[in-house]
């Protein structure tokens, strides 16, 4: 796997998930969330809403789907389809309340096609993605140990 400025991974407890970033499609949206991995925001938060043969989500502080970093983003949603592996912002009825919560698809969705803002497609490990704990919510939740940037030194 090549490594560009765009490669992020996501150490879970069910291990190591990489995913490239596209600021191509959703350029504010991958810079918002570089900043969070840098500041060590995803550190430690749960996948709190996982739903078989659907997606993982993860990305609130409480570990309940009611938060987030306290800044919403602008909608960019794209023509990239929501497919097994899409990385995708999670939002609330309005379409620009996006803010730290992803989801990660195990199957096709693309019934959310247009209306989520994609970022993002799992090049490696999502086979660790599939070992994530169901529920909503998760009982004993699995959860990102840390998030880094691949080409950022440790």
């Amino acid at each position: 796997m090549s490594v560009t400025e765009n490669t992020l991974i996501l150490e879970t407890t069910q291990g190591p998930v990489t995913i490239e970033m596209r600021p191509d499609l959703a350029p504010n949206h991958v810079a918002r969330i570089k900043e969070l991995v840098r500041e060590g925001f995803y550190d430690g938060i749960v996948f709190h809403r996982v739903i078989e043969g659907f997606m993982a989500q993860t990305g609130c502080p409480h570990g309940t789907g009611t938060g987030g970093s306290g800044k919403k983003l602008k909608a960019e949603f794209n023509k990239e389809p929501h497919v097994r592996g899409t990385a995708s912002m999670a939002r609330a009825a309005n379409p620009d309340s996006g803010d730290s919560q992803f989801f990660i698809c195990f199957d096709d969705a693309r019934f959310l096609d247009n209306q989520y803002t994609v970022w993002g497609k799992v090049t490696e490990g999502m086979e660790n993605v599939d070992k994530i704990k169901r529920g909503e919510p998760v009982m004993n939740p699995d959860k990102i140990v840390k998030a880094r940037m691949a080409a950022d030194k440790e």
